[in-house]
């Protein structure tokens, strides 16, 4: 596989642990690397990525957010071992007493470090655009913050 299918790998399976509701598995996307949000603050390495996803999403019965992270607009640079990667994000949700909806949108500029056994997630930073309604999704509320 070549670096910028890897990266768009790594791209897409971040979505993909969040709507499993898999927070360790999403951890350890960065172990080697950090999640900066504007609004939360910075998370580095494993623990501390899937610490705080535990501790602002909701899961539900089944283990899972009930979301459906979309990822579009993917670009991606590589640079020999290092790799730069802009995308947005649109996440709906849809439960039975709260319509199929999108609930936020936004951006994501990633880094990525090439290693012995692949790419990896140096950084991410998230930038939001739009915010609906969250209540159904998160644990905290990113308006007051």
């Amino acid at each position: 596989m070549d670096s910028y299918r890897e990266i768009e790998s790594l791209i897409l399976k971040y979505a993909l642990l969040i709507d499993e509701g898999d927070f360790v598995g999403l951890g350890n996307l960065f172990s080697r690397g950090k999640i900066v949000t504007g609004e939360t603050g910075e998370f580095q390495g494993s623990e501390e990525v899937s610490g705080m996803y535990m501790s602002t999403t909701r899961r539900y019965d089944d283990g899972t957010p009930r979301t459906h992270h979309v990822t579009t607009n993917i670009s991606i640079k590589v640079h020999g071992e290092s790799a730069e990667s802009t995308s947005y994000f649109t996440v709906f949700q849809g439960l039975e007493d709260f319509p199929l909806q999108a609930i936020i949108t936004g951006k994501y500029i990633d880094d990525f470090t090439l290693h012995e056994d692949g790419w990896w997630f140096s950084s991410r930073e998230m930038e939001i655009s739009q915010i609906g309604d969250l209540s159904r999704h998160l644990l905290i509320d990113l308006q007051e913050i």
